[in-house]
């Protein structure tokens, strides 16, 4: 089979396409023929040499993929059939032709969903659900301040906090960045090159802060999150896009808010927590993706790049010019 390769930490210019071994579905898993998967940052991470693939896993990229069943492995109990179309959420391997997939973490593609669209939601609807519900205990009436709120987990952020009641700010680099997610449901949007975002989101609580804040930021940001958290707050690191150093006060801050700091990742929890993560996300979340709903949540698809054009998916999202998802199509 044919798979996204490169044989050296670096840039996107080491990434090309790759004959490898077709692999074969152990105990309980299925074999996926992948028609997308989309692009995460954890890709540019593992290709840059610091973010390797959990013990075990395919080295190959790509964290989500959609595609069709195309053999089941010893063992399988579930309902999937040979030729069924699902989507999946992986610890790797994604970016090519085939993939194995333990059976509990496929879902069914909601009805009037493309196979690209599919390709959109696991890893980034997963995290954003598991950040806001299992971890942030988001409640009706709470103000969440999720930044990088045009990025994936962003897009899908602001519609599971609409969704649960809670009013979703944001932060962007952009006006464009800023419109989409207030078309997508946030109640305001600040841009962080322009504005301080803690002095905007005091302004817009009348002083009370924010109870929950989703940041794939890090260290730069610290000091302008406690800041805008109100008393009992819960601030969720997922991400370290900016410094991954802190300096100054911050767990005085922190402990003067009785503020909670909770540090997550997806990828490299076990395959039982995933399993029941995916499973209580099919239950609550899927059924709203169906275009039959009154206001349907919506997987934001930025751009579709051909496998072939591997190097420019990464270089465009590098320059974090994507509102959304980018999504790799694999040849059939």
């Amino acid at each position: 089979m044919l798979a996204v390769h490169f044989d050296k930490p670096g840039g996107p210019e080491n990434l090309y396409i790759k004959e490898v071994p077709k692999p074969s579905p152990g105990e309980g898993e299925v074999l996926l023929k992948v028609a997308a998967s989309a692009l995460n940052r954890g890709d540019l991470l593992q290709r840059q040499g610091k973010y390797p693939p959990p013990p075990g896993a395919s080295s190959i990229l790509g964290l989500e993929a959609s595609g069709h069943v195309s053999e089941l492995g010893p063992g399988c109990q579930g309902h999937w059939k040979i030729g069924d179309p699902v989507m999946a959420l992986l610890p790797g391997g994604g970016q090519a032709q085939y993939v194995t997939v333990p059976e509990g973490l496929l879902m069914n593609i909601p009805k009037g969903l493309t196979l690209h669209q599919a390709a959109a939601i696991p890893e980034v609807w997963l995290t954003a659900f598991q950040l806001l519900h299992l971890l942030g205990d988001v409640q009706a009436g709470d103000t969440v301040l999720i930044h990088a709120g045009a990025s994936a987990v962003g897009t899908a952020a602001i519609q599971l906090t609409r969704m649960a009641g809670a009013i979703p700010l944001v932060t962007a680099g952009s006006k464009h960045k800023l419109q989409m997610a207030e078309k997508l449901g946030a109640a305001a949007g600040f841009n962080y090159k322009e504005q301080d975002f803690s002095e905007a989101t005091l302004k817009f609580t009348k002083g009370a802060g924010v109870n929950l804040i989703l940041d794939c930021i890090g260290g730069s940001y610290w000091e302008k999150n406690v800041n805008c958290l109100a008393l009992d707050g819960r601030w969720i690191l997922y991400g370290l896009m900016g410094e991954e150093d802190v300096s100054g006060p911050l767990f005085s801050k922190l402990l003067s808010k009785r503020g909670s700091l909770i540090t997550s990742l997806l990828r490299n929890r076990d395959k039982k927590y995933k399993q029941m993560l995916v499973k209580t996300f099919t239950e609550q979340i899927l059924p709203h993706f169906s275009k039959e709903r009154p206001q349907p949540l919506l997987p934001v698809v930025d751009r579709v790049y051909p496998v072939s054009e591997i190097q420019a998916a990464h270089e465009y999202m590098e320059a974090n010019r994507n509102v959304g998802k980018i999504v790799v199509d694999l040849p059939q």
